[in-house]
C-alpha cells in the first residue's frame, strides 16, 4: 500500500471576513510573522454610517501603523451629553461627560465606516505575510490537525486555526456548531449624515426617548452622524419624506441645538437585534466581531468589542506560538474564551437593560434611571468609574490596547 501523504497547511491562521474586525486580525497576526489568509471581499459602501472608536481601540489601530493616516479623517469626542427626553414625572437634568475628567484629550474619535474599511484594506494589501483571497468561503470543517475551509471556487484553504470574522449570519460558525441566541426589539434604527449651522463643539449627545435613544455624534466641520432609534413605524414614516422635510425632522427632534440642517448622502435603515454565542472558541475555530455578538447601535459597544476580540485573539495566538503551542487547540484558545466571555455578556446586559428600561412606560424604571442620571452628574468618582468603563472593561488590557505595550490594567 501506499501511505497517503498528510494535507499541508497554507497558512497558520484563516481568517474569514473582511469587515473592520477581520482587517484588523489579519493584520495584526501578519505583523507578527504569523502567515495568514484573509477572505472575503471589502464593502465601502457609504451608507450614513459612522463607528465611535473609544480610546483602547485607537490604540490598537496605531499600534497596527492604521491611525496615522485615520486621524485627520476623524471627529474627537471630547465630551458626551446624556438628555432625559421620555417626557416622564421625574425629569433629571442633563449630564455631561469630560475626556478631561480621566486624563483623556478625547474619549475616542467618530469616523464613516467606509472610510475605516478603506484605510484597512489599504494596509493589508501593504503586509507581509499576509495573503488576500477575494473569494467567498462556503464551508468549514476540523479535523486532528488542520480545518478546512471550502471556497466557492471550488478550493479548499487549510490551517491549523479558523477565524469566524464573517458576520451575524456566518457560516463558519454555523458549520462549527457554535450556537446563538437572537433576539429583536420593537425598535428601528435609523442612520444618516447632516450638516447643520452650528459647531458641534467636539460633543456627542443622546436623547433617551420613550421609543429608544436619538444621538448625534460629531464629524469633521460643521457635520454630524445621527442614529435615531425609533419605531418601526415612525422609521418608514422618515424613510418616506424628502431630504429636506427628513432634515428638518431631525432638526426638530434635537429641539434645534446645533442649528439648521442638511442631509448629506444616503441614510439606512436597520431594524434593532441583538444576538450572542454560546461559546467563542470551538474546534480549531474562534469567532470574532458580529460572528461572536451584535448589539443595537447604542453606546457604541458594538465594533469595540469588535477590535477587543481582535487584541484579545492576537495576544492568545502569539502567546500560544512562543509556548510551542499548537495555536489551534483547546489549550491555545482558553484564554480568548475566558477573556471575551465576561466582557461580551456584562456589555449585552447592560445596553439590553438600557434600552429596555426607555421602553417600558413603568414608573419605578423612570425613578430609577433619573436617579442614576442625577447621581452621575453629583458624584464624581461614580462618573468617573463609569467613564472608564464604558471604554473598556475594568480588567486587564490586551497588549495593544494598554499603555505600556504589556497586558496592563486599565489606568486612565
Amino acid at each position: 500500500m501506499t501511505k497517503r501523504n498528510a494535507p499541508v497547511a497554507d497558512a497558520e491562521v484563516i481568517v474569514v471576513g473582511a469587515g473592520p474586525a477581520g482587517l484588523a486580525l489579519a493584520i495584526a497576526l501578519a505583523q507578527e510573522g504569523v502567515r495568514t489568509v484573509l477572505l472575503g471581499e471589502v464593502r465601502t459602501a457609504r451608507d450614513g454610517r459612522t463607528v465611535a472608536l473609544f480610546d483602547p481601540s485607537i490604540r490598537l489601530l496605531d499600534a497596527i501603523g492604521a491611525w496615522h493616516g485615520l486621524q485627520m479623517q476623524a471627529a474627537p469626542l471630547v465630551h458626551m451629553r446624556l438628555v432625559d427626553a421620555t417626557d416622564n414625572l421625574f425629569r433629571p437634568p442633563p449630564v455631561t461627560f469630560n475626556a478631561g475628567e480621566i486624563g483623556l484629550d478625547a474619549f475616542g474619535y467618530n469616523i464613516e465606516n467606509a472610510t475605516l474599511v478603506s484605510a484597512l484594506s489599504a494596509l493589508a494589501d501593504r503586509t507581509a505575510k499576509l495573503v488576500r483571497v477575494a473569494a467567498s468561503a462556503t464551508a468549514f470543517s476540523a479535523g486532528h490537525d488542520l480545518a478546512e475551509v471550502s471556497l466557492d471556487d471550488g478550493s479548499i484553504l487549510r490551517a491549523p486555526l479558523v477565524v469566524a470574522a464573517d458576520g451575524r449570519n456566518s457560516r463558519m460558525r454555523a458549520d462549527a456548531g457554535i450556537e446563538t441566541r437572537e433576539w429583536s426589539y420593537p425598535q428601528t434604527a435609523v442612520t444618516a449624515i447632516l450638516s447643520h449651522s452650528r459647531d458641534h463643539r467636539d460633543t456627542s449627545t443622546e436623547f433617551h426617548t420613550r421609543s429608544g435613544p436619538f444621538t448625534l455624534v460629531p464629524l469633521l466641520g460643521l457635520r454630524s452622524s445621527l442614529v435615531w432609534v425609533c419605531s418601526p413605524h415612525e422609521a418608514e414614516r422618515l424613510a418616506a419624506l424628502d431630504d429636506e422635510s427628513f432634515a428638518l425632522a431631525v432638526e426638530r427632534q434635537a429641539r434645534s441645538m446645533l442649528g439648521r440642517m442638511r442631509l448629506e448622502g444616503g441614510r439606512g435603515s436597520v431594524p434593532m437585534s441583538g444576538l450572542a454565542v454560546s461559546r467563542f472558541t470551538g474546534n480549531r475555530i474562534a469567532v470574532a466581531g458580529e460572528a461572536a455578538h451584535v448589539f443595537p447601535p447604542i453606546g457604541a459597544q458594538g465594533l469595540n468589542l469588535g477590535i477587543r476580540d481582535v487584541a484579545n485573539l492576537r495576544d492568545a495566538v502569539i502567546d500560544a506560538r512562543t509556548r510551542g503551542l499548537d495555536i489551534g487547540s483547546p489549550e491555545a484558545l482558553a484564554p480568548y474564551e475566558r477573556g471575551r466571555r465576561l466582557d461580551v455578556r456584562m456589555r449585552t446586559r447592560s445596553v439590553d437593560a438600557l434600552n429596555r428600561t426607555l421602553l417600558a412606560h413603568f414608573l419605578p424604571a423612570d425613578l430609577l434611571r433619573g436617579a442614576g442620571l442625577i447621581a452621575l452628574d453629583l458624584i464624581g468618582p461614580l462618573r468617573r468609574f463609569v467613564m472608564r468603563e464604558g471604554l473598556a472593561p475594568h480588567v486587564r488590557l490586551p497588549r495593544l490596547m494598554s499603555r505600556t505595550g504589556a497586558a496592563d490594567p486599565l489606568l486612565l
